[in-house]
């Protein structure tokens, strides 16, 4: 597990295409105003998380209204785009609000009543895919996985 993980002001996006009916915008990840030459999808950048002095966590949406998905990309500044994963289902409308940043996990509120919690592993875990994944969550391809993530019901006020 990664410790000390903390919210941070210093990234960036560079729109690099708009949003169309079949695909999601795409931004280069500036950091530290230094392009870093690696490019997510979304085009708002709702919130960046430093894993550790290689790693951040973007959460991205494309600001389309009654269809957003919150884009939630692993990105490493010497290897590039680690893992992305996408929450949310068409017709669905959201917004990404609470964020908050633990020294193991990350937790936050998004479409429905449901408390989102992700978690970074220091090395890929095996991801078996349909069987692990939550509901509402599409993965990107690939067997490995950085990211855990699992949505717990708001507690009733």
């Amino acid at each position: 597990m990664v410790t000390g993980m903390e919210q941070i002001a210093s990234v960036k996006l560079i729109e690099k295409s708009k949003a169309s009916d079949f695909k999601q915008a795409t931004s280069e990840v500036i950091v530290g105003d230094k392009p870093t030459g690696i490019t997510i999808d979304g085009q708002v950048l709702e919130a960046a998380v430093k894993v550790d002095s290689d790693r951040y966590i973007l959460f991205t949406t494309d600001d389309v209204i009654f269809d957003e998905s919150l884009t939630v990309t692993l990105i490493s500044l010497s290897k590039g785009k680690l893992e992305s994963l996408q929450i949310g289902n068409e017709y669905s409308s959201g917004s990404f609000e609470q964020l908050s940043v633990h020294d193991e996990y990350i937790c936050f509120n998004f479409i429905g009543h449901s408390v989102w919690v992700i978690k970074v592993n220091g090395s890929p875990k095996l991801r078996l895919p349909f069987v692990s994944d939550t509901h509402g969550v599409k993965h990107s391809s690939g067997l490995k996985t950085y990211l855990s993530i699992d949505a717990k019901p708001c507690p009733s006020i």
